[in-house]
Parts: structure tokens; C-alpha cells; sequence
């Protein structure tokens, strides 16, 4: 039964509303991002029902087991498609985000071959460096080809990615380059683009604050509807109505023993091929769980419940704990509980090690 992560569809419901909700009153369609969930069915039928009607991920095996179960559902590919999987991408999406020419070739291609229009969003990089056409001018040149001479293509509209590798900070400034670039193509092409997508959960604070400028009319949100901790906690803009505990890690405790703080002997490199740096503060009283970073990812992505847990480190199977030892409760077979941040969500959902119980309660 454990480790287990508990999932609250009441505390997600509302967090899915909230930002919906925020969005709308801004004029900004939301796209559910899923892939942080592992694709959950549960959840995308939650967000479906809660108005979102484009569902998104990264991985296709996702997409297309939504698709398989909500055939209405609008699928967006959100990781630049491979050549090797067109064909079950033009099957599987409505739309995806696109930055080759030679991809929206080869997508043009076989979607002529089965008969089908594809929606594509043509990703502009302005500064993360990670996928998109670098130069304003490439972008166009790519926006008009698709536009003109790719017929079994539509060109949906364009976005940006920031944040997930640059760590590059969602500005007005920033989202003006988009509605720029958005407006020259709408010039070039003689009609208006249904999508202007600024970018992901990183970008939800603009709309919080109000700063979003006018003509951003989409985003793609995971985290900020799941866990909800980014927008608060990074960029200090609460969402009101929204949860951080609507996922709960349970673990539970193997071993109960006071021991130093400092390892004994050389030291070299841990199981990872890091060099971690310790502190000697004596003996302590530590606690090991039975979860490791093959489950979660990272020790310091959790955030206990319990504010007398510290987080001391982890191995591939256990993450170290300590607790003031005046007040060691605990014993051996005891279940601790912790919050998270999105990696340790992203990593527990995909984990076969882990049982996933989804409860309807939690408000």
C-alpha cells in the first residue's frame, strides 16, 4: 500500500476552477496540462467539466488514451514532435507545437494521406532558448508557409515557452514581443490567429496581478491547477479558492535511530555521482522512509506536514528525515505525510511503485 499518493478531487476541482476562473475574466482560454499527473483520466474528465476544453501533454500514450475516452476532448501535443512519431501524432492531436519546417513538411504530408487538418502552433523562442524559431523573420517565413502552402495544415496561432529551462521571468515586456510578432503575421495573412499563447504556469502571475498585456489569449497550465504552489510561493501571486495539499505523499517509517549528522570515514561520491556537503551537529534522532528519488525525484521537492520534520536527504529507495528528539512520536510502521512541489508530483505520478488512491473529500 505504500508509499502512497493520496489525490483530493474536491481540493483539485477547486483549484482547476480558480484558475479557470481567472483566466476567463481576462479573456484567456485555458489549455489543461495533464502530463504532470501522468495523463490521470479522472482529472482531465474534473477539468473537462470545469469548462477547459483542450486537454495537453507532452507524451503521446497520454494523449491517446484522452482521446480514446473523450473523443471530444481537443488534444494539444506540447513537446515538439519527433519525425519518427508524425503519424501517431497526426492521429492522435488536434493540435501541436511546432519550430521545424521539415516536421510541419512531413506533418503536412501525412495528414494529406489520411484526410485529416491539423492544428498547429508555431512556438517563437524569445529568450528561455529552448524550442521555437529564434528570429522573428524564420517565424513569419514558417507562419506563411504552413498558411499558404501546406493544405492539410491550419496555422491555430503561436507561443512561447519560459521558464521550464531558461528560467527566463514571464514579463509584460516579454508578452508584448509575442503580440508583436502575432500582429505582423495577422497582417501577413489576412486574418486574425485563434491562439496567442503566452507560455505556462510561470506566466499565470501576469494575469493574477493584471499586467497580462491584451492579446494573449491562451495558456497552458499543469502545475498551477494541481499542486498550486508555484505562483504563490515563486512569484507571490495567491489565486484565492485554491488548495496545496490537494496531493498528499504517505510514507512510511523503517527505521527509528539516533546517529551522527556527519558520515564517517572518506568520503567520495554518492549513489548519483554528487559530493554533498554535511554539517556536524552531532547526534540526532533519524527517521528513514520507504520512498526514494526513483519515486519522487528530489528529497527537497516534499514538504512536510508535520513543521517539526526536517528533510535531511535521500537514496535511490529511502529518504532520511530527523525530529527534535524530545518529542520523537513516532514508531517504526508509522505513515508521514507530505506535501509537494511539482517535480515530486510529476515523478510519484509515473512511479509503478507507487499506489495512487484518488478520494472525493478534502474540503
Amino acid at each position: 500500500m505504500y508509499p502512497e499518493l493520496v489525490l483530493y478531487k474536491d481540493r483539485i476541482r477547486a483549484n482547476v476552477r480558480a484558475v479557470v476562473g481567472q483566466c476567463k475574466a481576462a479573456g484567456i482560454q485555458v489549455t489543461g496540462v495533464v502530463k504532470g499527473v501522468n495523463g490521470n483520466l479522472d482529472i482531465v474528465k474534473m477539468q473537462l467539466e470545469e469548462g477547459i476544453t483542450q486537454i495537453g501533454s507532452s507524451r503521446l500514450h497520454q494523449l491517446e488514451a484522452i482521446k480514446n475516452q473523450f473523443p471530444k476532448a481537443r488534444t494539444m501535443l506540447l513537446r515538439i514532435p519527433m519525425l519518427s512519431e508524425i503519424e501517431r501524432m497526426v492521429e492522435t492531436c488536434d493540435l501541436s507545437l511546432q519550430s521545424e519546417l521539415a516536421v510541419l513538411r512531413r506533418a503536412n504530408a501525412v495528414s494529406m494521406k489520411k484526410g485529416i487538418r491539423h492544428q498547429v502552433v508555431l512556438m517563437y523562442d524569445v529568450g528561455d532558448l529552448r524550442e521555437g524559431f529564434f528570429k522573428v523573420s524564420e517565424l513569419l517565413e514558417a507562419a506563411l508557409e504552413v498558411e499558404f502552402k501546406l493544405s492539410s495544415l491550419v496555422l491555430a496561432g503561436i507561443g512561447i515557452n519560459i521558464g521550464c529551462y531558461g528560467s527566463v521571468k514571464a514579463t509584460p515586456e516579454i508578452m508584448h514581443k509575442l503580440v508583436d510578432a502575432a500582429a505582423r503575421i495577422e497582417e501577413k495573412i489576412g486574418r486574425k490567429l485563434e491562439i496567442v499563447s503566452g507560455g505556462a504556469t510561470s506566466s499565470l502571475p501576469l494575469v493574477v496581478k493584471g499586467e497580462m498585456p491584451e492579446g494573449i489569449n491562451h495558456l497552458r497550465i499543469g502545475e498551477g491547477m494541481l499542486t498550486a504552489r508555484e505562483v504563490d510561493e515563486f512569484y507571490h501571486a495567491p489565486i484565492k479558492g485554491q488548495y496545496k495539499n490537494a496531493l498528499i505523499l504517505r510514507a512510511e517509517l523503517v527505521e527509528i535511530k539516533e546517529k551522527p549528522t556527519h558520515p564517517i570515514g572518506t568520503l567520495a561520491y554518492d549513489a548519483f555521482g554528487n559530493q554533498p556537503a554535511y554539517d556536524d551537529r552531532g547526534l540526532k534522532v533519524r527517521l528513514i522512509l520507504a520512498v526514494g528519488r526513483q519515486d519522487i525525484g528530489s528529497h527537497d521537492r516534499l514538504i512536510p506536514v508535520d513543521p517539526e520534520i526536517e528533510l535531511i536527504g535521500s537514496s535511490s529507495d529511502h529518504v532520511i528525515v530527523e525530529t527534535k528528539e524530545w518529542r520523537n512520536q513516532y514508531k517504526l510502521g508509522d505513515i508521514l505525510e507530505f506535501e509537494l512541489l511539482y517535480p515530486a508530483m510529476l515523478y510519484l505520478t509515473e512511479s509503478p511503485d507507487v499506489t495512487k488512491t484518488m478520494v472525493g473529500g478534502g474540503l
